[in-house]
Parts: structure tokens; sequence; C-alpha cells
């Protein structure tokens, strides 16, 4: 296998959207936006989520690919706060059926959303959820949490609020590893606010890890994943670590030899799968492990998993509204982000406009293409047209050959041992990526 993953490891999408965004191109106007939005909503069976970015972190980890804002300046809560009810407000004027169709879900990332004073979350969250049709039977809400900055009243006042799932970045526990990427976390500080969150009654621990960061070794990283199983969070998010400093000018403080490549990167993750695995976990798509009981399981069981841009979802929604600096939203038809530079979302918030920054309308391919995607990306299964299956046989030849997916039946399958691969398959129905290379650096690698 050594030789497939120096072979395929090419830059290649993540595809939590399709199109994935270096290529959207057909840029809704904010008035556009908000009518594909109308539109949604006039469905009497749309269901709605809803996604708040909390931007603001006390240091910044190096690893991290995320829109953050550093600072250690608490007093920006209270500014921040205002803006997202601001945006929250516009959005209710405008779509007033915000307040009729089912709200089934609530995720608060970032950033850090515990930087936060759990009075200012409260703040944040009672206005809106008051002002909602709350779906109680399937309502679930999620928060991400760095441990060291998350005291039980930020739990106790989530918990209040109807939150019922956490997630806590680990990434991983060596003390070099954490020293190269800036994110100093110990064993002790991450078992405490696992035990808090279990007391309070929440009903599912997420942890993330990362594989692939520098100065990781196999024997180190079995040592985290140990210490991890040893906790028993309910679900474990795996990820492949993203090196794209053209991005993130922080993680050119890397040297090559830092950082694992290919085969040595992906023994990596087939040893945490292993030992997983062995402690009763069950792999969930791409790079997910969840117990048996966890809603994330049984949605892979039930065929309702769900990929949408925070990554794997137990349940679909109509519409993902999301808030905040940089936040994406989406409708069946439309993708649209807000600003990305803080002040110039301040700025236009406060000028009580809603702060697009880019978007793109979903054509009739785009719709199809993304539909194949996702089910491809849940189910490792999906039909082709008539038209597809020689394409796919011809684009994939290399794929096929190697044993790594199967074309028959007017069907595409990914094998078991193409799991690693799964990126590499789903470029054949990237068409726009096919149609247009681009010039400079845009993806992280495959593996």
């Amino acid at each position: 296998m050594n030789d497939l993953f120096a072979k395929y490891d090419v830059p290649a999408p993540r595809y939590t959207s399709y199109p994935t965004v270096p290529f959207w191109s057909d840029l809704p106007t904010t008035a556009e936006w908000l009518n594909e939005l109308e539109k949604a909503f006039d469905d009497q069976l749309a269901t709605w989520s809803l996604y708040l970015h909390l931007p603001f972190c006390e240091s910044l980890c190096t690893f991290c690919a995320c829109n953050t804002v550093i600072t250690r300046n608490h007093n920006r809560e209270a500014g921040y706060k205002e803006l997202l009810l601001a945006e929250w407000g516009y959005y209710l004027e405008r779509i007033p059926k915000l307040r009729e169709r089912p709200l089934l879900g609530v995720h608060l990332g970032g950033g850090t959303p515990t930087f936060f004073a759990p009075e200012h979350l409260r703040q944040i969250l009672q206005p809106i959820l008051s002002a909602t049709n709350i779906d109680r039977d399937r309502f679930e809400a999620s928060v991400e949490v760095h441990p060291g900055h998350t005291t039980r009243e930020h739990l106790v006042t989530l918990r209040e609020l109807g939150f019922t799932r956490i997630s806590i970045g680990v990434q991983d526990f060596d003390p070099e590893v954490q020293r190269i990427v800036n994110r100093n976390q110990s064993y002790e500080v991450t078992k405490t606010c696992t035990e808090m969150a279990r007391e309070l009654s929440y009903t599912s621990v997420n942890y993330d890890l990362i594989y692939g960061l520098p100065k990781q070794t196999l024997d180190r990283f079995a040592e985290s994943v140990e210490k991890v199983v040893e906790l028993r969070p309910d679900r474990i998010a795996l990820y492949s670590f993203a090196l794209v400093p053209w991005i993130k000018p922080a993680q050119r403080s890397y040297t090559d030899e830092d950082i694992p490549k290919a085969a040595e990167k992906r023994a990596l993750y087939e040893m945490a799968r292993t030992k997983l695995e062995r402690a009763g976990y069950l792999e969930i798509g791409m790079d997910h492990f969840a117990l048996p009981h966890d809603g994330m399981a049984k949605a892979q069981l039930q065929g309702t998993l769900h990929r949408n841009f925070q990554g794997y979802t137990e349940t679909r929604t109509s519409v993902l509204l999301g808030l905040g600096v940089s936040a994406i939203s989406e409708t069946p038809t439309c993708f649209h982000q807000n600003e990305k530079a803080f002040p110039v979302y301040e700025r236009r918030v406060l000028q009580a406009e809603i702060p697009t920054f880019r978007g793109h309308l979903l054509s009739e391919e785009d719709r199809e293409l993304r539909e194949q995607i996702l089910k491809f990306m849940t189910r490792f299964e999906v039909g082709l047209r008539d038209d597809q299956t020689d394409d796919a046989q011809h684009f994939l030849s290399s794929l096929i050959a190697d044993g790594l997916v199967e074309v028959r039946n007017s069907r595409l399958t990914l094998t078991e041992r193409g799991r690693p691969f799964l990126r590499n398959a789903c470029m054949f129905f990237d068409y726009r990526l096919r149609r247009h290379q681009p010039q400079a650096k845009t993806f992280s690698q495959a593996l």
C-alpha cells in the first residue's frame, strides 16, 4: 500500500460542499441570496439549522485553518454579541418563516466559543432560541470547546439552553507536538472537562484528533490514542492535518522534516483506526468514529448520514444559516458566505446590511453532482447516469486497476481497500475542477 499512498497523495478537496469554495462562480447578490433563502422556506416541510461563528481565541494554534481573531481582550465579547444579534434581526425581518419552520440544530464553532463568558453566551442564544420553532423531538445543540477555557459555569449555562453535545479539541496529547503547534493542553484538563460534561447529562462528547501534525511519531501518537480510549468519548473526529501555508502563514514555521509524508502519515491513521475499532468504535464516513450507541453510528446504519460545511452530521436540513464573521450558509440552490475580514463584517452589520462576501448559485448540473458526491461520501456507493459510466471507467482507470473502486451495473463503489482514497475518487464528479484545473496551490493533500 505504501506505493499507492505515494501515488495518490495529490491535492484534493475535502468535499464539504460542491462546488467547492474555490470554484464558486455564479455569485449571488444579497437580494438574490435572500430570495433563494425565502424560496427554501416556502416548502412546508422545510427544516433548518443554525451555525454561529465565534472567532476569538487567546492564542494561535498553528495547525488551525479556521477564521480566527487572536486576542486576550475579553471586552470584545459584548460588541460581537451585538453584531450577531443585529445580523439575526436582519434575517428575521426579511425571512419571517424563520420563526415558523422547525429548527433542528444549533452549532457554536470558532475560534473558541467558550472564550465568551457564560452570561454572554446566554445573551446571544436566548433571544434567538426564543424567536424560533424548536422541534423538541429532533433538536440537537452542540458546541466546540477548548477545555482550558471552559468552566463548569459554561457547561451549566449551555445545558440549560438545551445543549447536549460538546466537541473537545484534543489534537494530540504529546507535549512536543503541542509545543510546535502552540496548543498546550494536558490530559488532566481534558479529562476534567469530559467528566463535567457527563455529570451535567451531556449525551455526547466528541474529541477532535489530528494525524500528520509536525513532530508526530507512530509510537507517541499511539500513546495519545490510548489515552483517548481511556476517556471513552462517544465519538471521535480523526482529521488529516491540512498543510496550507499559502492560506495560513503560521504553518511556514514548520520544516519539511517536521511533517509526516504520504505512507508515514497514513500509518498514523491506520494505527489509530485499529486501536479505536478494537475498543469498540465504528468507522463513520471518511474521518469519524463513534460508539454504537451514538447518533452518528445510528445515522450511518440508517442511511441518513449527511455531510455539510461542518463535516459529517446526523441530520440533513433544508437550510443551514450561518451568522458571524466568515460564516457559511446553504440552501438547496445557493451557498452564501459572510465577510471574512472582521472590520469589514463589523462595518457592514453596523450599516444594517447582510454582510455578503461571496456565494454561489447552483446550476442544475451542480445540484445533481452535489447529490452524487454526498451519497458517495456517506455511503461509498452511488448510481451513475448512462453518460457517466464510460467516463468513470476512463477517469478512474488507475483506481480501478489498483482495486480501489469498482464501476459496474451503472454504479460506482469504493472498495474496502479504497477507503483511504475517497477524496481521490470523488474528484471524478468534480466537473468544475476537471474543466478548470487551478494554477495555484488550492487544496491540501488527499492523504
